[in-house]
């Protein structure tokens, strides 16, 4: 192309400053100018550097920020029933023990998600996920884990695979079926190996997940446990993740690292050789502040440490009708700051960059760069530290998906 032929563009978006969060930090351009073709960035600097172009569309955004498409990389959204009962007995002073032998706690969940259609599961998730969507996610991980035998596992996924088809989002689905022990199984082992001889074969001959993910801790599996469902996963060709160290240290993210976890999360309790062991593998850190919140927890991630070893530090909502009945990622980036102590940018970054990487995806989302995908949010914010800041609230003025207003 000669500097006289026009640049041939789909849409040009232009008149806001842009946070491109390359790096993980702000990396802005001022006055910025993006232009589109087939969903990805073709160009993307300051207006006043455009070259000669051609746009189908031109949309004048006129004052704000833009950033990346907020990414919520651990959400369990697909769930029957909730548990608002169970949050009001608790703070009528009924304890968890007794609410368990009631029924409740995650086996409510487990039996209200089984008893549930694969087409009420889509609507009432997708409730909650329109939710996520007007606060300026573009991209959602959706884990099954409630079902917990082979039926209601593909169910879920199923369902998750459906929601992505309905809505301008990305959607990645997470096999999470080493969640907890279903009620017809009384010996972890026995069931550890259902999973690694039935339901992961299963999942993956369907190719209806992404990855896999398991919930490593005394109240769930062990180390052990946990590792021969990996290897499983594994030989499948299905990376993993992991729920670990959140209530004690077990080992699980070290071990988890090992596989090359995309992401380990929770992780309040892991220690220095943990972190760096996730430093040499590549493994993202979650932080799941509302969960935190939700639990009264006191332990806090040791936000220092990943720092110093370099681990990127990723933010979700844990969206779950039990420890975390979140439903706005820009809530958790402010809890992020104010709870864990992380700074505006690196609570940005948590959301759209580093969410990217625990997904699997950085190389074509997460950042506003040449050849990326061009999802993105302007808000009606003065600075990008705004999004940490207001409690709440409608700040997106325009959202993006694929290069096209949703």
């Amino acid at each position: 192309m000669t500097s006289d032929t026009p640049m041939k563009l789909d849409s040009l978006w232009r008149g806001a400053h842009i946070a491109t969060m390359k790096d993980g930090l702000y990396s802005v351009i001022e006055n910025a100018a993006m232009g589109v073709v087939d969903g990805r960035i073709v160009w993307i600097g300051e207006a006043q550097d455009l070259p000669v172009y051609e746009a189908q569309t031109e949309h004048e955004l006129e004052g704000g920020w833009i950033t990346p498409g907020l990414i919520d990389c651990h959400t369990h959204l697909v769930f029957g029933g909730n548990r608002a009962g169970e949050f009001e007995q608790r703070l009528n002073g009924v304890s968890y023990q007794e609410i368990a032998k009631q029924g409740g706690g995650i086996a409510s969940s487990v039996k209200a998600t089984r008893d549930a259609s694969e087409a009420e599961l889509i609507a009432s998730a997708s409730r909650r996920l329109q939710s996520l969507m007007a606060d300026g996610v573009t991209t959602v991980e959706i884990k099954s884990g409630y079902g917990l035998s082979l039926e209601s596992e593909l169910k879920m996924l199923n369902a998750a695979t459906d929601i992505g088809k309905q809505f301008p989002v990305t959607v990645k689905r997470t096999c999470l079926a080493a969640h907890a022990m279903p009620p017809e199984f009384d010996d972890k082992d026995a069931y550890i190996d259902y999973l690694c001889d039935t339901v992961l074969p299963k999942v993956a001959e369907l190719g209806i997940a992404d990855a896999v993910d398991a919930f490593c801790e005394g109240i769930a599996f062990s180390t052990e446990q946990v590792a021969r469902y990996f290897k499983t996963a594994d030989s499948l060709g299905l990376p993993v993740k992991i729920h670990a160290e959140q209530l004690s240290s077990l080992g699980g993210t070290a071990m988890a690292s090992s596989f090359k976890a995309l992401s380990a999360d929770h992780i309040e309790f892991i220690e220095e050789s943990d972190v760096k062991a996730m430093a040499e593998s590549g493994t993202v850190a979650v932080l799941l502040p509302g969960a935190f919140f939700t639990l009264k927890e006191t332990q806090r991630p040791p936000i220092a440490l990943l720092r110093q070893y370099g681990v990127p530090m990723a933010i979700a909502t844990d969206a779950n009708p039990g420890t975390s009945p979140a439903l706005s990622l820009r809530l958790m980036m402010n809890m992020a700051c104010t709870l864990f102590a992380l700074t505006p940018e690196e609570s940005l970054a948590g959301a759209t960059i580093h969410a990217a990487k625990a997904l699997g995806m950085e190389a074509s989302h997460g950042s506003l760069e040449v050849g990326k995908v061009a999802d993105f949010v302007c808000w009606d914010v003065e600075s990008p530290g705004e999004l940490s800041y207001w409690l709440g609230g409608n700040l997106v003025k325009e959202r993006v998906y694929e290069g096209k207003s949703s």
